[in-house]
């Protein structure tokens, strides 16, 4: 199987979609780069890009449009200032002109040079689009690549192409990871350091996770400070600043995310107001993912306020954690984790419904506090299980085609299901569990095919037609 780094699994970039908006953006990256080793950019006189299957009946309310015109446009989601996002766009829209990876002026209308087909879906996933560069002179080169979930792309000819890296300790199932850590007598977050050892030094994971850290908690911070009604026409209004202020009191203002964090620490807080703040936690980053802010994919961006919550959680309410330190080992776990549900299931809304994201980030959160708060392996395993066990099934059906109703309430729910499994699991012995996590990944790839193709992100069922626009 395909070998995969927790920063795989942990993308930072912009809102409010891994699979229709981060995977679309780095699929035209790819594109404009692959152009430009066969012809000169000038060279180029027209693109066209055609999106299939859930990126075009979602797409428009993903931002998949805006992804791809400011991915051909040399704009990175990693590092485009998120005040720009939009007007970058807007002035792509308004010119019908953008810079061809930053450097050709080109001719570009999305209206109609990006094409929705809402009844055709490419074979290999529900995810297709397919780009199109006219050269002067009559040539072209044409491509398609698939967006299959948490901001992985994969091209036509090389999906699921393994991976040549050789790790010491290769896992590709619960099973594989609870063996080598009774092998070695350690916590799965020390075999997967020594996984991530293959790719990078130490202190580039230790330093590279920490920057995943920040971006998650200036993501809550902005998130918990900014007021307003989130756009895309359904009105919904950000909820995390009232939640915010009612918690700390009116009189109480932070200027920067470390200084709120260490008064978050340092106060007392009743068990009502503690899941308060944890609700307030994956409420800030999904509203600013629904806003077209950065976050870090975990393992979706739908489902990107989980891990986030839980581990602030950790941070804030728990007196186990030890400060930097933990806060690398829990996401080295929870990375590892997802990069099971993606070997063996999927993290793919658009093949496996609202499982797939909420499920598998309530997964990874699970376990790894769980290891975090004293677990052994077992139970770090048995908390993922049971956190995915009460998510089977469920489906994705976003209101409108935006990642808002019911998408960031359910972030507060994967949130609580993963600390309420973590403390299942910790007073739980494993050997007597009746579910492994490895049944319940395969069961839920089984659900997933069985589930019809209206509750796959595609706006065609559930909460998606009973609630109509008009109503909101």
């Amino acid at each position: 199987m395909e070998r995969i780094s927790v920063f795989d699994i942990f993308k930072i970039g912009i809102g409010p979609s891994s699979s229709h908006t981060m995977g679309p953006w780095r699929a035209a990256q790819r594109f404009v780069q692959e152009i430009s080793q066969k012809e000169p950019l000038e060279h180029v006189a027209a693109i066209q890009v055609d999106l299939y299957g859930s990126l075009a009946k979602t797409g428009k309310g993903h931002g998949t449009d805006l992804a791809v015109a400011l991915g051909l446009n040399g704009d990175d989601p990693e590092t485009i200032a998120e005040q720009e996002v939009i007007p970058t766009f807007k002035r792509i829209q308004s010119e019908k002109r953008l810079r061809l990876g930053g450097q050709h002026s080109l001719a570009f209308d999305p209206e109609s040079d990006i094409s929705f087909h809402y009844h055709e879906t490419l074979p290999y996933h529900a995810n297709g689009m397919t780009f199109r560069a006219f050269f002067h002179g009559g040539r072209g080169y044409s491509q398609t690549y698939y967006s299959v979930g948490g901001g992985f792309v994969v091209k036509e000819g090389e999906a699921s192409r393994p991976e040549e890296a050789l790790l010491p300790f290769p896992c590709d199932r619960g099973a594989d990871l609870a063996h080598w850590c009774r092998l070695e007598g350690k916590p799965i977050s020390d075999i997967v350091l020594q996984n991530e050892l293959t790719w990078r030094s130490a202190e580039a994971v230790h330093l590279g996770l920490l920057r995943i850290w920040n971006v998650m908690c200036r993501c809550v911070y902005k998130g918990c400070h900014t007021e307003g009604i989130l756009p895309g026409g359904l009105g919904v209004v950000r909820r995390a600043p009232a939640l915010n202020r009612g918690l700390l009191g009116p009189s109480c203002h932070y200027s920067d995310p470390e200084s709120w964090i260490a008064h978050l620490r340092q106060r007392h807080w009743s068990f009502r107001e503690i899941l308060n703040w944890v609700s307030c936690f994956a409420l800030a980053v999904n509203e600013e993912n629904a806003a077209f802010g950065r976050v870090v994919t975990a393992p979706t961006n739908g489902a990107a306020g989980v891990i986030p919550a839980v581990l602030l959680y950790g941070v804030c309410f728990c007196p186990e954690f030890r400060a930097d330190e933990d806060i690398v080992r829990f996401l080295l776990t929870a990375g590892e984790l997802g990069g099971l549900f993606k070997k063996g299931a999927t993290i793919s809304a658009a093949m496996g419904g609202c499982q797939a994201e909420i499920g598998v980030s309530s997964a990874m959160a699970a376990g790894a506090l769980a290891e975090r708060l004293g677990g052994s392996p077992e139970q770090a395993l048995m908390a993922a299980e049971i956190a995915m066990e009460h998510h089977l099934g469920m489906t994705c059906d976003p209101i409108g085609g935006l990642v808002q109703v019911p998408c960031i309430e359910r972030n507060t729910m994967g949130a609580i299901k993963a600390i309420t499994a973590a403390q299942i699991a910790l007073s739980s012995d494993p050997a007597k569990a009746k579910v492994t996590l490895d049944t319940v990944i395969r069961t839920m790839k089984e659900t997933a095919q069985d589930m019809s193709n209206k509750y796959k992100e595609t706006a065609d069922g559930g909460l998606a037609i009973a609630v109509s626009l008009a109503e909101c």
